[in-house]
């Protein structure tokens, strides 16, 4: 099974913010799969479907971002998952608007959702998808997180790496095409 768990806030307020960038992934991933996120477990949101073969789950943790390794930790272990199936999507301050990357481990860069799973998984050697939001030197960071996102490339992207990584194309190929500039 794959598991993506996209980060974000719940709530109407933090819909289309900066920080959901994991979320919006997530959303649109599962539109694509035709997969409903309707399920409450696990202090999350979870659809799950089979696509191609593979079974997938879809996670949008309700803990607000700061506690997502809460609902991470829960999965992990409830499902006895390798940490190799599991796909992290979050947004990044520290790369430019636009870009993704994907990476296998690595410290949090503190965002804190991430920072939060690595604390409860115990290890940073998880897969985890960054979506830049670039930095504003003029807004505090607060508030540039939760400020819309009007850059639904990255998003489209994002949703098309995850794809990949949902149906089982080996990671350093995913790396390959999607850890560079267009």
């Amino acid at each position: 099974m794959k598991v993506i768990v996209g980060l974000g806030n719940p709530g109407k307020e933090y819909e289309k913010t900066r920080h959901n960038a994991g979320f919006m992934v997530v959303d649109g991933l599962a539109d694509k799969l035709n997969i409903d996120i309707n399920t409450k477990k696990h202090k999350a949101l979870i659809g799950v479907g089979h696509y191609q073969g593979q079974k997938i789950m879809l996670v949008k943790p309700q803990t607000y971002m700061n506690l997502s390794g809460e609902t991470v930790g829960e999965i992990v272990r409830y499902y006895d998952l390798d940490l190799d199936d599991l796909l992290i999507v979050s947004d990044d301050l520290d790369s430019e608007i636009g870009v993704i990357r994907i990476r296998l481990k690595g410290s949090s860069g503190g965002q804190n959702g991430i920072k939060s799973i690595i604390n409860h998984l115990g290890t940073q050697e998880f897969n985890r998808l960054k979506i830049g939001i670039g930095k504003s030197s003029i807004i505090k960071t607060v508030d540039y997180v939760l400020g819309k996102m009007d850059d639904g490339v990255a998003i489209d992207r994002g949703i098309a790496c995850a794809y990949s990584f949902a149906i089982g194309t080996d990671i350093m190929k995913i790396m390959n095409e999607f850890n560079r500039k267009d």
